[in-house]
């Protein structure tokens, strides 16, 4: 296989990974291409629940891989855990190189896996688009090196960044097609997160429709830091069927009212504001987390932006002006100097019909 072809398949084997976004937590969503004479003999990706890993299936479909050149997007794993180190299958599958962009930072593996391959005799290459394996996997990174899950902030307004009327009407500012491309986005987060206010206002069920992916619901997490959220809502009726965590203050005193409704209840550190979004964070990554995306509203848009906790901005802004009595999609920040506000790159930029979308990290 000619050397200048490696980006072609790891491109593959991270397509594959994609897959998993969203099903695969706390694992990483990994991909796997076993190539030898320029043809696939086998392509995988982590399954749902996190098991099988990619390089169990793309071994299981490639049969006999002897000679063969392995691409994966992340260390394979060098420990006995639910099923065999993947190291040791590709071992014994006799292969002959190994691609990978990144090392596993999990202190399990972290390196291990790449030096039971070198030791038997596997060439090893490291760094094959590290930045794009980075990014597919950024959630699990962020568990494994900072202790918290990526964060995605979806923003949906009014071109003069409006969410609602004066009156509170929000339903509909943006357009079918960005309703539906938000449905993509849960799907592939590990859970969707709200405040108290936006529960209570919109009635919403957070869940996916329209794309054939009810099975891939995500967790839906309300912040309520004294539980006065009401149990007849729509969150909580669906809970036996949709998970939904609570996440409340240690001076809450409504846990009652929640024993028997299916719903998970989730004490967080307090803060002068609410809760302590960072301790949230840790604790949710705790329990498994690695993509979160939050849907509303502008306080706690703001107050994930103030603590720097923010790693995506999805910004959608609709042909529509409303005017400064509408309510803003953000609540106040405590900066005073320009410099001193949260600046983003622009990544992407999409037309999803008669609206736009900003894609910013």
């Amino acid at each position: 296989m000619k050397p200048n072809n490696d980006r072609r398949w790891m491109q593959l084997a991270l397509t594959l990974g994609a897959r998993g976004l969203g099903q695969v937590a706390p694992n990483p969503a990994v991909g796997c291409v076993i190539v030898k004479d320029g043809r696939v003999l086998g392509r995988g990706w982590t399954q749902p629940s996190g098991r099988p890993h990619a390089e169990t299936v793309a071994l299981a479909q490639a049969g006999d891989a002897r000679g063969a050149t392995v691409f994966v997007t992340l260390e394979p794993c060098a420990h006995e855990g639910k099923t065999p180190p993947c190291a040791n299958a590709l071992i014994k599958a006799g292969i002959t190189r190994l691609v990978c962009p990144i090392a596993d930072p999990d202190t399990r593996v972290s390196g291990k896996g790449f030096a039971m391959l070198r030791a038997a005799g596997i060439t090893v290459e490291i760094g094959l688009m590290e930045p794009e394996a980075r990014a597919a996997n950024a959630g699990f990174l962020l568990t494994k090196e900072q202790n918290r899950p990526f964060i995605t902030l979806k923003l949906a307004a009014s071109l003069d960044g409006r969410i609602a009327t004066a009156t509170g009407e929000s339903r509909w500012i943006t357009g079918p097609a960005s309703r539906r491309y938000v449905h993509h986005l849960r799907a592939t987060h590990d859970a969707v997160m709200i405040g108290r206010g936006t529960a209570e206002a919109d009635n919403p069920m957070l869940d996916i429709r329209d794309l054939g992916l009810a099975h891939a619901n995500p967790v839906r997490i309300v912040l309520d830091s004294q539980l006065t959220l009401s149990p007849s809502g729509r969150l909580a009726q669906t809970a036996p069927k949709i998970p939904l965590w609570i996440c409340h203050a240690p001076s809450a005193s409504g846990a009652d009212n929640w024993s028997q409704t299916g719903v998970t209840l989730v004490e967080t550190p307090a803060s002068p504001n609410g809760l302590n979004l960072r301790k949230l964070l840790q604790t949710l990554a705790a329990k498994g987390l690695t993509r979160i995306l939050v849907e509303g509203g502008g306080q706690l848009a703001a107050s994930l932006i103030e603590a720097n906790l923010v790693d995506r901005l999805e910004v959608f802004h609709a042909g529509l002006l409303l005017g400064a009595k509408s309510t803003p999609a953000l609540a106040a920040l405590p900066f005073n100097a320009l410099a001193d506000f949260p600046r983003f790159s622009l990544i992407e930029t999409r037309t999803l019909d008669r609206d736009n979308l900003s894609i910013w990290e």
